[in-house]
């Protein structure tokens, strides 16, 4: 199937998103709830595009708006560009002390509206990243929780948990670093809770926490291991020699 990208022909498949299309064919559009790990969400809203099919146009979120005909894109019509703006206010206000957010806004020219109360101290877009690789990476230990400008990601009664395993999942695929993790040589705090580290036995590098060990076993099928990948595979390598030498 081909569709029109800002003029641009396009090839895709029925059914692909059109944000990965956008893409593949080197147009950028900006996004921040978006990771290659998971599916799109459509939570912030900043991809949207301006979509034209059978003359009439419409704004769309092109990580979620899977192409099913021949199409017209557009990904920076004035349209686009006032709305994502607008957008881009929002989350201003969402997460007024996120450099991230600020950044986008300069490069985008959205003039701050005064209007919009700011959530002090806040970093966090609610993108739904962090809680989405908790669940299906790890052990769901965090959710949204409250309503409106009080809602937030944290663990059940704001309280430390008890089945978080500390892998730091939810802090790596934060868009604006807003979960804090801290390590030390032997230690890793995240959400309230300490964690202590293990060092593969072979070349010392941290390898995670006991519990995040046991919880990828768990899920693998496997039995948990004191070294990391690079020195399992040199062990695994190892032993296939041995066992050749002595054929």
């Amino acid at each position: 199937m081909i569709i029109k990208i800002n003029g641009q022909d396009c090839s895709c498949e029925k059914g692909e998103y059109l944000l990965d299309v956008a893409r593949r064919n080197g147009f950028y559009l900006p996004t921040l709830c978006n990771h290659d790990a998971f599916e799109g969400q459509g939570c912030c809203r900043l991809c949207i595009v301006e979509v034209f099919e059978r003359g009439r146009g419409k704004i769309v979120v092109s990580c979620v708006y899977p192409v099913e005909s021949e199409i017209q894109v557009f990904t920076d019509s004035d349209k686009v560009v006032r709305q994502r703006r607008m957008i881009l206010n929002l989350l201003r206000a969402r997460a007024p002390e996120s450099p991230e957010i600020e950044a986008m806004c300069k490069a985008y020219g959205a003039p701050e509206i005064k209007r919009f109360v700011h959530i002090d101290g806040s970093k966090c877009v609610l993108c739904g990243l962090c809680v989405k690789a908790c669940n299906e990476l790890s052990v769901g230990a965090i959710s949204t929780a409250m309503r409106g400008v009080e809602k937030e990601v944290m663990p059940p009664y704001a309280e430390p948990s008890e089945v978080c395993v500390g892998c730091g999942s939810c802090a790596h695929v934060c868009p604006t670093n807003a979960i804090d993790i801290e390590e030390t040589e032997d230690t890793r705090t995240i959400w309230g809770k300490t964690f202590e580290l293990v060092h593969c036995r072979s070349c010392g590098c941290v390898i995670g926490t006991p519990e995040e060990i046991a919880c990828a076993a768990e899920k693998s099928g496997e039995e948990p291991t004191d070294l990391c990948p690079d020195c399992r595979k040199k062990e695994l390598a190892l032993a296939m020699r041995n066992v050749y030498s002595h054929q």
